[in-house]
């Protein structure tokens, strides 16, 4: 199978790449299955129900979120008619929606999405990740009904996504990270075969503090003082995320490749720089 992800999309540079760009990359690519994430793609803060039906009729498969996954209060009830969100499994036992879901693909193929949230460094205390994941990986075993599964790990501390990706090796075709906005360059395969990329990266435009427009991040950092609402930056925005080719028979990757479309950073695709 021929997976993409991409990270964080930031406001609406974030969202107008993914409808301007994701129709052309599925033909081109030729792909079988896209999760995006998409908790600040509606001003920098969660995702409302429009945007979501944006995104995913412009071919999103599945849509998974985060720590902000409820900043936009439509969300509370869409996400319980909208199977294609997954939020993150352990936000909170009374949370609505689900924190994984086992999806068609196309050929009639099932790819298993998973989200969980990290506990280092974040602002809320989550539940234990790992034990979630855990549960999870025993009931759905790779390359058994689903022919391909994605883990979002969605956390601040980089130590904390590379311990899930080796905890995972084996049992999932990609561990990636999200919540960072800025795109690691570790993409790999490890040793048991499951494709890793501590964080994806966002898209947005990266003119700015990680999607946000300049100016009033720089003044906090600088005084210590707020003053003004944090405004996502509008300018050209990148696609960033990571490119997984899978074995059909074992769910393992067979290669990675991370993904860098449009604006800014330096251009790569599934077959290296563009």
């Amino acid at each position: 199978m021929r997976l993409l992800f991409l990270g964080d999309v930031m406001g609406r540079a974030g969202r107008a790449a993914i409808t301007d760009t994701l129709p052309r990359l599925k033909t081109d690519w030729r792909l079988d299955f896209v999760v995006v994430n998409g908790e600040n793609a509606t001003s920098g803060h969660g995702l409302s129900q429009g945007h979501a039906e944006t995104m995913l009729a412009a071919g999103v498969d599945c849509l998974t979120l985060g720590d902000h996954a409820f900043d936009q209060r439509d969300m509370l009830q869409f996400i319980d008619k909208e199977p294609r969100i997954v939020r993150p499994m352990n936000y909170a036992k009374t949370a609505p929606g689900r924190g994984f879901q086992l999806f068609e693909a196309r050929g009639g193929r099932k790819v298993l999405v998973v989200q969980a949230l990290g506990q280092v460094f974040m602002k809320r205390p989550f539940s234990d990740p790992f034990s979630a994941v855990e549960g999870v990986l025993r009931s759905h075993p790779l390359g058994g009904l689903a022919s391909a599964i994605i883990i979002d790990i969605h956390c601040e501390a980089t130590s904390e996504k590379m311990a899930v990706g080796h905890f995972c090796d084996g049992r999932a075709s990609l561990v990636v990270g999200t919540h960072t906005h800025v795109p690691t360059g570790d993409a790999q395969i490890l040793p048991g075969g499951t494709a890793y990329l501590t964080d994806a990266g966002m898209c947005g435009d990266y003119n700015s503090v990680i999607g946000m427009e300049k100016g009033e991040p720089l003044r906090r950092f600088i005084t210590g003082m707020p003053k003004d609402r944090f405004t996502p930056a509008a300018g050209e925005a990148t696609l960033s995320g990571v490119f997984v080719e899978t074995d059909d028979k074992t769910g393992k990757a067979l290669r990675v490749a991370p993904i860098r479309i449009g604006g800014r950073l330096q251009q790569a695709g599934p077959d290296g720089a563009l």
